[in-house]
């Protein structure tokens, strides 16, 4: 991740008028950002494109950047929101992380996969912006400043929403692992 620092240069040479600057932010960022486009739509595709117009929208909109938050932060915000459009205009229903089944050759590789199977199917009952804040703030460790920026949260509002998202996931694996046990 590039330093507050650097991140203000580069936004310096963009606004002076070095655009070539503005592709190592994308550069940077571009990795996450998909990532947070592709959580919201759950469709490859149409993530890129989200995340391709949240860049577009970002540079487009630079001038007005007030640094008070980092550029990250900013950026993936337009990108949130932009992927919150994209969801709306096409009506789709959000599906949570896509978990890439591997073989396993231990016990141990077994559980994990076991663990990432059960959280998904946890997760997929937990509303939209449950799953975001969830997976900001406990996969992606960002803080909760970070995720309320993002998510444009109060801070209060955020630490309840995890707190209750965290409850409402350990009730519904419970379920699902009792189901589970059940079926064995």
């Amino acid at each position: 991740m590039l330093s507050l620092q650097e991140e203000n240069a580069l936004i310096d040479q963009v606004l002076a008028g070095k655009q070539e600057a503005y592709a190592r932010l994308v550069d940077q960022y571009k990795s996450f950002a998909f990532t947070i486009a592709l959580k919201v739509l759950n469709n490859r595709p149409e993530a890129e494109e989200a995340a391709q117009d949240g860049f577009i929208k970002a540079f487009h909109y630079l001038k007005g950047f007030n640094r008070k938050a980092r550029f990250s932060t900013w950026l993936y915000r337009i990108i949130f929101n932009t992927a919150i459009s994209y969801k709306r205009k096409n009506r789709r229903v959000m599906e949570s992380i896509e978990h890439h089944d591997q073989a396993a050759e231990s016990e141990s590789a077994m559980e994990r996969d076991d663990k990432e199977v059960f959280i998904s199917k946890a997760m997929d009952h937990l509303n939209e912006a449950d799953r975001l804040a969830i997976q900001l703030y406990y996969i992606r460790e960002f803080s909760l400043e970070e995720v309320a920026e993002m998510t444009g949260q109060r801070i209060n509002t955020l630490k309840v929403r995890v707190h209750r998202a965290r409850q409402r996931l350990a009730n519904e694996l419970t379920r699902i692992l009792k189901t589970e046990a059940l079926t064995l």
